[in-house]
């Protein structure tokens, strides 16, 4: 049931930030953040341990800020993927959804297991 949960809870948080970033991020229904947030979990557990264990050198000397990095890459391939209802402007709003998605991921998971 978790992994439900979490598909539910980044698609509202795509939604949210869409809102929040409205000429760089585009999110076109509920539908497509449902898909959008499906895709990113599986691509997430399929291709993110790979990306991470490449990169370990260059994310250890930059004390685990490339990771931010890996996780703005693995948005822009799941809007590459989910199709033009997803859709970043640039890089930047990439990194910065994947900072704030991450926080908020964070935040959320705090509370939900303390329950």
């Amino acid at each position: 049931m978790k992994f439900w949960q979490g598909v539910l809870i980044n698609a509202l948080l795509f939604l949210a930030l869409s809102g929040f970033f409205r000429a760089t991020f585009y999110v076109e229904s509920i539908w497509i953040a449902l898909a959008a947030s499906l895709v990113l979990a599986v691509l997430n557990m399929s291709i993110k341990p790979v990306l991470s264990i490449l990169s370990l050198p260059i994310t250890f000397l930059t004390l685990g800020f490339f990771s931010i990095v890996i996780n703005a890459f693995m948005l822009k391939l799941t809007a590459a993927i989910v199709g033009s209802g997803f859709h970043f402007a640039t890089f930047g709003t990439a990194m910065w959804v994947a900072i704030l998605l991450s926080l908020a991921n964070l935040f959320i998971s705090n509370r939900v297991s303390t329950e």
